[in-house]
């Protein structure tokens, strides 16, 4: 058996992420590492962490992109289910987060913004996809 067990983010301050989506998101604190280098955030059954810049060069020998605001987002999206699709992204932009598209409704029927987190991560806020 295989289960998606979590998504890792490198960040530059892991705490000033973790607080960002505890404010935004609603999601509750696992755990965060006494030197506050890795930490999770309960997010329902897949945990969303991350870890420092400096842990993950650690880990990754040969580097990585790292994600910045300066910089086209990866092409890659953590995409988070809402009701109220406008609402949250004020609340995202309120703490910090920048704007990328507003909410638009897709043929589909569901409603799909983006905007991207302090580091620069690529975040969909949408409704359910029904059917």
């Amino acid at each position: 058996m295989v289960k998606f067990g979590y998504t890792i983010l490198y960040v530059e301050d892991v705490e000033k992420s973790i607080v960002f989506y505890e404010n935004v998101f609603g999601f509750s604190r696992k755990f965060i590492t006494p030197d506050n280098d890795y930490g999770e955030l309960i997010t329902g059954e897949t945990t969303l962490s991350f870890a420092s810049k400096k842990l993950a060069a650690q880990n990754l020998e040969d580097g990585f992109i790292e994600s910045s605001l300066e910089n086209k987002p990866f092409a890659i999206e953590i995409g988070f289910i809402t009701d109220d699709v406008p609402e949250l992204v004020q609340k995202a932009t309120s703490f910090g987060a920048i704007l990328v598209k507003e909410p638009t409704q897709k043929p589909w029927g569901q409603v799909v913004a983006y905007v991207r987190d302090l580091d620069g991560f690529l975040i969909e806020i949408c409704t359910e996809v029904e059917g």
